[in-house]
């Protein structure tokens, strides 16, 4: 018999590849699996379980994985206001470990020796991949052929073009992964310092040319209400947010990172919702938390994002930050205004039980209500002590050496 291998399969060029390589040079058994993280609809999968076959596996599954994605990562990446570099909602970067541990659990129950996944040799996805089945299944051999053979994507096209495989290979030039978080998306482009994604690249382009504002309603950090409805699943939230913000082509940028193999990347991606969402939130905690709470919050948020991009999602440090970050959403609930115009967004304003800017003790730049000028005199100056005390020594030596 021959020895199975499990392909984490998009349908994209580079596993379409891996297919062909993995069966005719190898000789082996592909079981290919799609993690679906919330990216695809019912007809996309459909279409990707057809390309599977088309190209000659011998069995394809669809692991759903959305909500455990939502629940595990997604939801801790909003209570962070996760942003890498201040830009990147970490679309691709918090799908790959989801999607591996889906992956390797799949691999184990059908006997699998060997797992393979699509990644190059320069990228951040190599590491993520590797390392959960490294720590998880060490006893399962992993083939990445893209990698191994040290592919262009010319190369790939061509390869598959000799075998008699049909695409449209100029869509192809790009590579799109879409999941419930983001769309990233790298081509020739990317792979510059100074030229920017066309239009056509983009998975969503602009429908809705004037404004709107919509409702957000957060319930202890959570989206649960998008104007006026009601969402028992955060995820169904997510998708209503995606489908109005998309619309104004909302969402889009270019990420310039640090690699986890050290070399800079850059990278397009599209995430409409993710973008508003996270806004939204930051904006309601500026209004509800207190300033250790927020400053605190923002150091382990950033540690929690730098450590997720990069693989170490199985570190028990991070179910330590997430402990924190769930307690730190008590009193994030509220409702959010956000306004939405072609290719860009602003909040207006939140509304909130727990506003502590409505506590009574004043209002800034106008009046104070809970203490006196003479109140504030006596403060400045026990605050001042310490700098007052430095500036004097300061001065004194100053003199000496004059």
């Amino acid at each position: 018999m021959k020895k199975k291998v499990v392909l984490a399969f998009s349908g994209g060029l580079d596993t379409s590849f891996c297919v062909k390589y993995l069966k005719e040079e190898k000789g082996l058994d592909v079981y290919s699996a799609i993690a679906n993280t919330g990216g695809f609809t019912n007809e996309d999968l459909i279409q990707v379980s057809e390309r599977a076959y088309a190209l000659g596996v011998s069995s394809h599954i669809t692991l759903n994985i959305e909500e455990e994605y939502y629940k595990d990562y997604i939801r801790f990446m909003v209570f962070g206001n996760i942003l890498k570099n201040g830009t990147y909602p970490l679309s691709v970067s918090s799908e790959r470990t989801v999607q591996a541990l889906a992956i390797v659990k799949y691999a184990k129950s059908i006997g699998a020796k060997y797992i393979a996944h699509g990644s190059t040799g320069a990228g951040n996805d190599q590491v993520r991949f590797d390392l959960i089945f490294n720590i998880l299944a060490p006893e399962i051999e992993i083939i990445t052929p893209i990698r191994d053979l040290s592919l262009s994507r010319e190369a790939e096209i061509n390869y598959l073009k000799e075998r008699g495989v049909e695409a449209d290979w100029t869509k192809m030039a790009y590579s799109i992964n879409k999941g419930l978080w983001g769309t990233s998306v790298g081509g020739k482009e990317t792979l510059t310092s100074n030229l920017s994604l066309p239009e056509h690249a983009y998975p969503n382009h602009l429908k809705n040319e004037g404004e709107e504002i919509i409702t957000l309603g957060f319930v202890n950090g959570e989206i649960s209400e998008v104007n006026g409805k009601s969402f028992v699943n955060s995820v169904d939230a997510i998708r209503e947010i995606d489908k109005i913000a998309s619309a104004y082509a909302i969402g889009r940028d270019m990420h310039v990172g640090d690699t986890i193999i050290g070399i800079k990347g850059r990278v397009g991606f599209e995430a409409a919702a993710p973008m508003v969402i996270i806004k939204a939130h930051h904006t309601l905690e500026k209004h509800v938390l207190t300033k250790w709470q927020q400053y605190w919050k923002e150091q382990l948020s950033n540690w929690y994002g730098m450590l997720l991009h990069e693989g170490q999602y199985l570190d028990p440090v991070m179910r330590n930050i997430e402990k924190f970050l769930i307690d730190t959403q008590e009193n994030v609930t509220g409702k959010v205004f956000v306004k939405l115009m072609p290719y860009r967004f602003h909040v207006e304003g939140i509304e909130s039980e727990y506003d502590l800017m409505n506590a009574g003790s004043g209002l800034y730049g106008e009046m104070s209500g809970g203490w006196s000028g003479d109140d504030v005199k006596g403060f400045t100056k026990l605050l001042g002590n310490q700098l007052k005390i430095y500036q004097s020594v300061k001065d004194k030596n100053a003199q000496k050496l004059s």
